[in-house]
Order: structure tokens, then C-alpha cells, then sequence
């Protein structure tokens, strides 16, 4: 299934059931990722998705367009630094990434072409989350 092809869609739509309005004293985080549900996959910024990805919410839909902006551009700054996206994606869980092998494949294959100085600027064990990543695709499920 191609999850990119209802990018006119919310993830309410796509994603059901559709969920209840956050609480009124819901945080911040709680109700921005109820609001980013009823946006249009084509209207979600790199920040959006990263808040997406990072909540790991409605992960078939929302990783294959992050890995859509991060083969453009691996170290993309979304919201907080460089490589916060990719970062994101590569602890989504292994479960999310079973069912996007072709991506995940896409994803692994850009991480390796990294320069070890590009991954050295990264937060404290960054490296060692990239090369976990990788070594998924190595190791027997």
C-alpha cells in the first residue's frame, strides 16, 4: 500500500477511530497532536512530522513522509537541530519499520553514506542509534 497516496487526507480519516477532542487542561504537546490529526497529510511540516514520529502516532502514514523529506536531505533540521527528524525515525519501533520495509531499506542505504563527521555533530548517542538502526536489517527478527 502506498501511504503516500491520500496526502488530501487527515490522519483521522486515515488513521480511525477519530479521536475525541484533548481535554481542556490537556498540555501543550496533547493538543498539538490531536490538532496535527485533522491536518491534510500535504499540509504537515517537517516539525509536524517530526512531532508525529516522535509520539509515534499513526507511524505507517506519517514515516514514509518523513523518509520521503530525509533521502533529500538526511540531516534536515525539522523543529530542534540537525538529523532531529532522522533521529526520530530511527527510533520509531521495529514494529512501525516492518510494515515499510521498502522505505526503511531507502532509509538504512542514506545512513550509510553519512559522513562520520556529519554523524560526530549530532546529539551524544546519535551514532550508536543510527548504527542500531542499520544493523536491523542484519539481524533475524
Amino acid at each position: 500500500m502506498d501511504h503516500l497516496l491520500h496526502l488530501d487526507r487527515t490522519l483521522d480519516e486515515l488513521d480511525p477511530p477519530c479521536w475525541m477532542p484533548p481535554a481542556a487542561d490537556a498540555t501543550h504537546l496533547v493538543s498539538k497532536v490531536h490538532r496535527l490529526r485533522c491536518v491534510p497529510l500535504s499540509e504537515l511540516s517537517p516539525g509536524d512530522l517530526l512531532t508525529l514520529v516522535s509520539q509515534q502516532v499513526a507511524l505507517p502514514y506519517v514515516l514514509p513522509l518523513a523518509v520521503r523529506l530525509l533521502l533529500e536531505d538526511p540531516l534536515l533540521d525539522a523543529y530542534f537541530y540537525e538529523g532531529d527528524l532522522l533521529l526520530a525515525a530511527v527510533e520509531a519501533p521495529a514494529s512501525a519499520w516492518d510494515l515499510l520495509p521498502d522505505l526503511g531499506a531507502r532509509l538504512r542505504t542514506e545512513i550509510t553514506t553519512l559522513s562520520e563527521a556529519a554523524v560526530a555533530d549530532l546529539p551524544r548517542s546519535a551514532a550508536e542509534e543510527l548504527a542500531r538502526f542499520v544493523a536491523q536489517s542484519e539481524s533475524p527478527r
